[in-house]
């Protein structure tokens, strides 16, 4: 079952392996991140990054979904990590509605892009593309929100796209 889809560009760090982990009383974390998945070294951080009793897979993002297809995942309880808003709209197109929260954390601060990038939360910057994404994923889902960690408030995607 998938208990949360989340966007952090950082996948697992911190707030993820301690504080939403135990929030939503996770049995797994599935990292659906081509980057990630091309990359030894970064999926041994990540795995070093998770709690031994949390179950870590790391795949990219349509193996990720091949894999949460699989009738064996309905029995664990999983957060489902993308890095991109884009790669969040993949996967919720595959499950559009199996999902039970759709969150968006940390998007858009850490990567390169020359375009012009607007600020809608102090965590999430994203690109004119990014924000049509992001619409995208709220149509799927609309009640997506943003929350850095779950003892902080939420605030709805939709509210925000609309006061942009």
């Amino acid at each position: 079952m998938i208990k949360a889809l989340r966007i952090d560009e950082r996948l697992i760090h911190g707030q993820v392996a301690v504080t939403w982990t135990k929030a939503l009383n996770l049995t797994g974390l599935v990292v659906a991140s081509d980057e990630a998945a091309s990359s030894d070294v970064q999926k041994m951080t990540l795995k070093m990054a998770t709690p031994s009793n949390i179950k870590t897979i790391i795949k990219p993002v349509l193996g990720a979904i091949h894999l949460l297809q699989d009738p064996r995942s309905k029995d664990m309880r999983l957060m489902v990590l993308v890095p991109t808003v884009k790669d969040a709209v993949t996967v919720a197109k595959a499950f559009p509605s199996e999902i039970e929260k759709v969150n968006v954390g940390n998007a858009g601060k850490m990567s390169d892009s020359s375009e012009e990038k607007k600020t809608l939360t102090n965590g999430v910057m994203l690109t004119p593309e990014e924000i049509e994404s992001l619409k995208e994923l709220v149509d799927l889902y609309p009640d997506t929100f943003f929350q850095e960690t779950p003892n902080k408030e939420q605030h709805s995607a939709q509210s925000i796209l609309e006061n942009l």
